[in-house]
């Protein structure tokens, strides 16, 4: 019987990984089988994007794993049972039960509501392609003369508040959030920043904590009224609540706790990658959420599996964070870096040619992830016996 591996999610880390295991292992001895609700592969670094009104590609997975003998199920992942071993899934014909041997976790992350009132109901956002096309036509029925309220002031607040501003000038665009905005950039990344937002007419709310969230607007937490046709709930992401409820070791956000090769510490036949796993980095502090996470963890965790289950030596990928990457709107951008603290660097690139960079890092990036073998197989390593797995080297 062949070595069932199941791939939870197909986003960055899990189209990627997918792919990797397919081109390392041997047809012969493993199975792999991707789980995922959507058909397509979503570019989640550009659904500001799609939601503005641009035009994404079309990457439908069943293509992109054509010919790959990877297995795709079309469904939603509604419980999973790390003691048995099972994953129980739904799509449009009823639930089914898989059973794996190795299983690996990258359903990645949501918006996060944070408790307050009427976000479930009445916001909008950025986090997933269905979320993010009711926002493309809701900001089409508005047409240019509305009123859009972005709540949040991280890294996709920036992008979604400015893409939308670029996109549909006569839209009134605001941005309201609990600190400073752009206080961790450096002085010369923040000044550029503050200077996009004035050209760009986005009013900013600083210091303003949005407590509800009503189908005319929000309200603060000192009684301020925002009023808004759209309101963009961009305040920090979530992750989804199967992994707690499996039975896996998780942080008290929800995260999979992993040793350094991306197994779980409860479970070690759970790997794990993306937005849905705690790792500290190189720098000592947890990897944040973020595509590049997703691109490092998911090689690692990959990489583990496959030396866990051929016996070969583990390469380990380093664990770093390089800084910032905001695009405001489509030509204009900010690279700020950070040092070995996380702490932003006082030089920064701006302007089109950070952009321009920006945008030649998601274009790889979803070609690369497109492309899961890279054509044929080039290594296809055995299932090792339980003997010679043990005596494997970890470096």
């Amino acid at each position: 019987m062949k070595h069932r591996i199941v791939v939870l999610g197909a986003g960055y880390a899990g189209a990627y990984s997918a792919g990797y295991l397919a081109r390392q292992l041997h047809s012969d001895d493993f199975e792999v089988t991707v789980v995922n609700a959507e058909p397509d592969f979503v570019e989640r670094l550009r659904l500001h994007q799609l939601a503005a009104g641009h035009v994404l590609r079309h990457r439908p997975l069943a293509e992109m794993f054509a010919g790959t003998g990877i297995r795709l199920r079309l469904a939603r992942v509604t419980e999973l049972d790390v003691e048995h071993r099972t994953v129980t899934i739904a799509d449009g014909e009823g639930v089914d039960r898989l059973e794996y041997d190795t299983l690996f976790y990258a359903l990645g992350s949501t918006a996060a509501d944070h408790g307050v009132p009427g976000v479930g109901e009445h916001a909008f956002h950025v986090a997933a392609r269905p979320s993010a096309l009711r926002l493309r036509a809701r900001l089409d029925e508005l047409g240019e003369a509305g009123t859009v309220l972005v709540v949040g002031g991280n890294l996709t607040a920036i992008e979604a508040a400015t893409e939308i501003a670029e996109a549909h000038p006569g839209l009134r665009v605001s941005l309201a959030t609990s600190g400073e905005l752009g206080g961790w950039l450096g002085t010369k990344a923040r000044r550029h920043l503050l200077r996009a937002f004035d050209r760009f007419g986005i009013t900013v709310h600083e210091h303003t904590t949005i407590e509800r969230v009503e189908a005319a607007g929000a309200v603060a937490a000192d009684g301020t009224v925002f009023a808004a046709e759209a309101t963009v709930w961009t305040a920090g992401f979530a992750v989804h609540p199967i992994a707690a409820a499996s039975g896996l070791t998780v942080e008290t956000n929800g995260q999979i706790t992993v040793d350094r090769q991306m197994r779980s510490v409860s479970h070690p036949d759970v790997y794990a990658a993306g937005d849905c796993v705690f790792v500290i980095g190189e720098n000592g502090r947890p990897l944040p959420m973020s595509c590049a996470s997703a691109g490092f963890t998911g090689m690692q965790a990959a990489a583990a599996l496959v030396g866990d289950l051929s016996g070969r030596k583990i390469k380990a990928t380093a664990l770093i964070y390089f800084g910032n990457h905001i695009s405001l709107g489509r030509k204009d951008g900010i690279f700020q870096l950070v040092d070995g603290d996380a702490r932003s660097k006082s030089g920064a690139l701006c302007g089109r040619s950070a952009a321009r960079i920006k945008s030649a890092i998601v274009a790889t990036s979803g070609w690369a992830v497109s492309r899961p073998t890279f054509g044929k197989p080039d290594h296809q390593y055995r299932l090792a016996t339980r003997e010679r797995s043990l005596d494997k080297v970890t470096v």
